[in-house]
């Protein structure tokens, strides 16, 4: 890393970066993440037959509202004016898990990775809660950003 973590002031105090004299633009983030678990627990979600009810409907709203919240658990995090959220569940059968993928843009100073990220976890999370009766063993992760548009520093992808 070429540039200092910005989140430091001189004296090593944490603080809020000022981002009042970066340009708005349009800006796009994408993570990605995974819940693994045993086939029947995996089998209940694809058949819908849960006892809680549609564990991926659940978790879709809850993803959004874990992008539209992230300032609120990030403690250095910017409040964001969020133009659009959409989260994708792909099932895994035969690696018996679900693959979460969030989308997240606004016209702003700063980027929406941290929403992105917080909408994964979010959506695992509630997976994890609706689903936890039937296998209390099951492993979030991977979760990652995959992509960044916009910005001073450009575009970047996941090699």
């Amino acid at each position: 890393m070429s540039t200092p973590l910005t989140h430091f002031d001189a004296q090593g105090q944490a603080h809020m970066v000022d981002v009042s004299a970066k340009a708005e633009t349009h800006r796009v983030a994408v993570a990605a993440g995974e819940i693994r678990m045993q086939p029947a627990t995996f089998a209940l979600i694809a058949s819908g037959t849960a006892k809680k009810g549609d564990v991926l409907g659940v978790a879709r709203i809850a993803a959004i509202q874990g992008a539209k919240r992230c300032a609120d658990l990030v403690p250095l995090c910017h409040p964001l004016p969020i133009t659009r959220v959409a989260v994708d569940f792909d099932l895994d059968e035969a690696g018996g898990r679900v693959l979460c993928r969030a989308q997240v843009e606004t016209l702003g100073r700063t980027g929406v990775e941290m929403e992105a990220l917080c909408a994964v976890q979010v959506g695992l999370l509630t997976i994890y809660d609706m689903c936890k009766a039937a296998d209390r063993g099951m492993v979030i992760g991977n979760v990652r950003v995959l992509q960044k548009q916009g910005g001073k520093s450009g575009d970047w992808a996941q090699p």
